[in-house]
């Protein structure tokens, strides 16, 4: 599905006619171009609540309008955001932070322990790293209005880095809300505000800059630091077909681009006002998630098949043509972290192996099931590597069929758990960050739980069992050790295929600066626009 969008582009711009717009509306929509940035981002944003997906374009919607308790530096280590004083006892057991002066949410009203502790309640039932701290806690409660205590019934020193995992500060009001029931408000207490009144779902959404909002006295690091906001306004377009996306970009009409295909860079390399830059110099993990609960993939000698099948050059060929950017992976935990490793990867054969594969479902009984493939039609990469994998798949007689969307559709879809007569799938790519894969207790797709597991359900309680041991190991040696265990019956059960890993660069109108490089997430704060 392409779609162009280049009108749309230029009612954006203009802001709608006089005729259409109440003058109150019309003074909201007036920065000049020189404090308002506009963004293409990587799919459409269309969950907002970050307790409810994983998707990329919801975190960045979620650091920009709600703040944290810690967030991690430029060397992934936690720091102090929202807090500003904290103590632990001497069994290591009770923590207490106080939070810092100048707290407010969005609608005035400040920001108290109350938020936090319902806040820290509704993430433990919603992400891998809350789960295993409200397992081991006895009781969260407030102290006064900004002190608030966790007491746990077992020591866990990697509190302060389990915190800064996904967890943003919601009104209590908000945070009460059941995780499974989405929060709409979009009223947080961060460096940006959404300007609901701006709001044009499938087309752009704005944010605007909290004049309010207090930064922390450190300068910017990482997502730790103080967060200015340099910038009056921020609006990103959902522009799905990239060749009219880059040619806004040539025209001035947009000052950053996500994830540009490989075909353009040399023309953004020779353009003077346009530059590639690498903010996620981790690299993104290609990987495909199946539906382990429903046919075929309930069956792990389907999903052992689908590992043998994929061929990783044939999908770098597609997502990223140039080799500089894009290499073969076979380390569970990734490529480039402390604990990557070689364990179990006999799997792996340049080429792949479709014979293996074939012989693989004939073993788990496979009788022509329908295999519903996820694919995002306004997510080039994604669309064109669910498609490889559909012609693969059919080359060893596997019943494979795409179901086109644009990504927020497969964002909706992958949260079914039933069959695909009942609307729901059996496989769908996504990316990321392969800088997270060195984290087994936060990311989220390194669980193997069940159906409290992320999109996909794999179950292993061998696999779990080590998994809590690793909060508790003390040294590094101690995790690399159980990394390789935990890599040896990854890899047997199969939940996860990686179809690459790639280093992907932005593209920006030069004009744009001081953007912040960190895995998974572009924080919007720091960033500023010279004159034209």
């Amino acid at each position: 599905m392409k779609i162009s969008r280049r009108e749309i582009i230029k009612a954006g711009l203009a802001a709608g006619t006089a005729l259409a717009i109440p003058s109150v509306l019309r003074a909201q929509t007036a920065p000049t171009d020189a404090r308002t940035v506009r963004m293409v981002k990587t799919g459409g944003l269309s969950i907002f609540d970050p307790m409810a997906t994983t998707a990329t374009i919801t975190l960045d919607h979620a650091i920009a309008i709600y703040d944290t308790l810690f967030s991690l530096d430029s060397k992934r280590m936690p720091q102090p955001q929202m807090v500003g004083k904290w103590g632990l006892s001497d069994d290591k057991k009770n923590y207490t932070f106080e939070l810092r002066d100048g707290l407010s949410w969005h609608d005035g009203s400040p920001v108290t322990a109350a938020d936090c502790v319902a806040s820290i309640r509704r993430w433990g039932q919603a992400k891998s790293g809350g789960r295993l701290v409200m397992a081991r806690v006895t009781d969260i409660s407030k102290k006064d209005d900004k002190t608030f205590t966790i007491s746990l019934r077992e020591r866990l020193g990697l509190l302060p880095t389990i915190l800064t995992s996904n967890l943003y500060v919601m009104r209590e009001k908000d945070a009460t809300r059941p995780a499974t029931d989405a929060v709409t408000a979009n009223i947080g207490s961060g460096p940006f505000k959404f300007n609901q009144a701006l709001a044009k779902p499938g087309v752009s959404f704005a944010y605007d800059r909290n004049e309010k909002y207090v930064p922390r006295g450190e300068p910017s690091d990482g997502l730790a630091g103080a967060k200015v906001v340099k910038v009056d306004r921020v609006i990103w377009d959902n522009i799905g077909d990239q060749q009219t996306a880059f040619t806004a970009l040539q025209a001035g009409e947009i000052d950053y681009f996500d994830g540009p295909p490989a075909d353009f860079f040399g023309v953004i390399e020779s353009d003077p006002n346009l530059a590639l830059e690498v903010l996620d110099k981790s690299g993104q993990v290609y990987i495909l998630r199946m539906n382990c609960l429903q046919k075929p993939f309930n069956n792990v000698k389907a999903r052992q098949a689908v590992l043998h099948l994929v061929n990783q050059d044939a999908y770098l060929r597609v997502i990223s043509p140039d080799p500089q950017y894009g290499s073969t992976i076979t380390s569970f935990f990734g490529d480039g972290n402390p604990i990557s490793n070689d364990e179990n990867t006999a799997w792996y054969k340049k080429g792949g192996d479709p014979e293996k594969a074939k012989k693989l479902f004939e073993e788990a009984g496979y009788a022509g099931e329908k295999v519903v493939i996820l694919q995002p039609t306004d997510w080039a990469e994604g669309s064109n590597a669910s498609q490889i994998l559909a012609a693969e798949l059919r080359k060893v007689g596997v019943n494979a069929e795409l179901a086109a969307s644009d990504w927020g559709g497969v964002a909706a879809r992958r949260a079914n758990k039933g069959s695909v007569s009942e609307g729901g799938w059996s496989i769908f790519v996504t990316s990321e960050s392969d800088a997270t894969r060195g984290d087994p207790i936060s990311q989220s797709s390194l669980a193997a739980n069940g159906d409290k597991a992320w999109y996909g359900w794999p179950n292993s309680e061998e696999y779990e069992a080590l998994r809590a041991k690793w909060a508790d190991a003390e040294t590094l040696e101690e995790r690399k050790a159980l990394a390789r265990r935990m890599q040896q019956v990854a890899w047997d059960l199969a939940g996860t295929v990686f179809l690459g890993r790639v280093v992907t660069p932005i593209a920006r109108r030069k004009i744009l600066t001081g953007l912040i490089g960190m895995p998974e997430s572009v924080p919007m704060w720091n960033m500023q626009k010279a004159e034209a």
